[in-house]
């Protein structure tokens, strides 16, 4: 892969000099010089061998994910591997658009949706599913949206798994955003319908996937 390498030591070294922005279950996120860096850590009730194994083969995929991602012209901060757990990325400068889109106004609304779906569209032309499309992983920098954290994605050109994934972003703008859901998800939908070949067949498996929820 022809990402950069930093040379970062682990976290359990260096906790005293960094900023950590998030604990998850399955990683530690934190700032160091300048760069986000994501740790994925020990799980102390697995057999060490295959906790290592499972921690190497993830950070690695999600690298792979990011990698390809950013060669369809999706905007994706730019990642780096450092030893086999740990992934240092691009901070980006901007706002969160979960924390962004209510306050907005009509038009800059549509336009973030808008290019939002765009970016789905790439995404899936290359094969890939991002697993947690929320605002929560979109970073508004100036007009542009980035998407953030791999960790759930695979590679896939299924039309159900496109279909789940892109389903995900309408539950996400209904949970936070419900007060604008049909105008945001109207954008999200025509240019993600403009974008990809196959998006007929995925927007269309999404209202089947409506359907099924709405009457379990």
């Amino acid at each position: 892969m022809g990402s950069k390498r930093y040379n970062y030591k682990p976290i359990c070294n260096l906790i005293l000099m960094t900023k950590i922005i998030q604990r998850g279950a399955e990683a530690i996120i934190y700032v160091r010089d300048g760069k986000i860096v994501k740790e994925r850590v020990s799980k102390g009730y697995r057999v060490a061998e295959i906790d290592r194994k499972i921690r190497k083969q993830r950070t690695k995929a999600e690298a792979k994910l990011m990698e390809r991602a950013r060669n369809s012209g999706a905007s994706v901060p730019q990642v780096g591997m450092e030893d086999d757990f740990m992934l240092v990325m691009d901070n980006l400068k901007g706002k969160n658009v979960k924390d962004a889109l209510n306050g907005m106004g009509k038009k800059e609304r549509g336009d973030v949706c808008s290019r939002a779906g765009k970016m789905v569209a790439r995404l899936h032309s290359a094969g890939i599913i991002h697993g947690d499309l929320t605002t929560s992983n979109m970073i508004l920098v100036g007009k542009d949206v980035f998407l953030i954290d791999f960790g759930l994605g695979k590679f896939s050109g299924k039309a159900e798994d496109q279909a789940v994934d892109l389903f995900l972003l309408y539950e996400a703008l209904k949970s936070t955003h419900f007060r604008v859901l049909e105008e945001c998800w109207k954008s999200v939908v025509k240019a993600y319908s403009g974008s990809y070949p196959k998006a007929k067949e995925v927007v269309a498996r999404i209202e089947k996937i409506k359907n099924r929820r709405r009457y379990k």
